[in-house]
């Protein structure tokens, strides 16, 4: 049986959905195979993490565990702990149907111990449910139809860990992503609107065959860094270099976005360090929409200054930049 799931991510019985997952989280990237390959305990441990939040992230059965109706692998609890106290005090009831028991109900004289000694069923029942047992009072009284402990159904396979590496512009502007799974299936992804470094995809049956049917594959998406662009929450941002005749006089340039380029207006008297916005060329956002592209402009001087200079030959800037830090 699984260990206890708020244990296996180290949060009280009290945490929120949001303790959760972040516990998960933390763990998930802390374990993940990817980053101990050398280290099969990892893997092991990051199976039973993934395992205990899979449960607690989902309310119905975190409730049901909170209830003890299942157990920590999701399956049924079993009735009375999984046995009967018997009258030797031992950890389950030890008796057995005597074969030729008669249909429609049963007494001591149907059981038999493993010794061979009859067992008295009024004392059982007693000892489980209290004396005085009649209807409306969760005991027994009159001949009794049967009893069992309920089965657990088969389990389902094991859930399959997948790393997605989606490239930037792609992450921002929700291309679809194809994956490989292990059978040698491909599939094409959709990635969630507010998709981030981290987020998990769930692929319900995509996992390890089982008795009780195949498990699910967990997709988790690595966003990869991009030469120029930077993520800033939902916003991208970018330095564009400009040169100094296009400050000075402003121009009309190209600039690059998730989306391909487009035109950018640089006003007159542009300075390295101002910001321009282009809107709805950011990532996109749970709630709705787009991020913007935040533009910060950088003056370059050209490599070869020497016509620069013979042009400010005897020109001199009368302001000072620096008054505003105080010097």
């Amino acid at each position: 049986m699984a260990a206890d799931p708020y244990a296996t991510l180290g949060v009280a019985r009290t945490a929120s959905e949001k303790d959760i997952k972040s516990a998960y989280r933390k763990l998930a990237k802390e374990l993940h195979p990817d980053r101990n390959s050398d280290n099969p305990k990892a893997a092991e441990r990051f199976s039973e993490v993934t395992r205990a939040y899979d449960l607690l992230s989902d309310k119905d059965k975190r409730a049901q565990f909170d209830r003890g109706e299942i157990d920590a692998d999701g399956n049924p609890a079993m009735p009375f702990g999984g046995g009967f106290g018997g009258a030797g005090g031992g950890g389950g009831f030890d008796g057995r149907f005597r074969s030729g028991a008669r249909p429609g109900g049963f007494s001591s004289r149907d059981f038999e111990g493993l010794g061979g000694e009859e067992v008295d069923l009024g004392d059982i029942f007693e000892n489980l449910f209290g004396r005085g047992g009649g209807p409306g009072t969760g005991g027994f009284s009159g001949a009794t139809s049967g009893f069992g402990r309920r089965q657990a159904p088969p389990q389902r396979g094991a859930t399959v860990s997948y790393r997605l590496k989606v490239p930037f512009v792609d992450a921002a502007a929700l291309k679809p992503q194809r994956i490989t799974l292990g059978d040698g299936a491909t599939i094409d992804l959709k990635l969630p609107a507010g998709v981030e470094d981290g987020t998990q995809m769930r692929l319900k049956g995509k996992g390890e065959p089982g008795p009780g049917g195949a498990g699910d594959a967990l997709v988790t998406v690595q966003i990869e860094p991009h030469p120029s662009f930077t993520r800033d929450g939902s916003d991208v941002r970018l330095e564009l270099p400009i040169t100094l005749d296009e400050a000075v006089n402003g121009a009309k340039v190209k600039v690059p976005t998730v989306d391909g380029p487009v035109m950018l207006t640089v006003a007159r008297g542009s300075g390295s360090g101002k910001v321009l916005r282009l809107k709805g060329k950011g990532f996109s956002k749970k709630g709705g929409g787009r991020g913007d592209q935040l533009v910060a402009l950088s003056i370059q001087l050209p490599d070869d200054l020497a016509d620069l200079a013979a042009r400010l030959e005897g020109w001199r800037d009368p302001g000072n930049p620096r008054s505003r830090l105080g010097v």
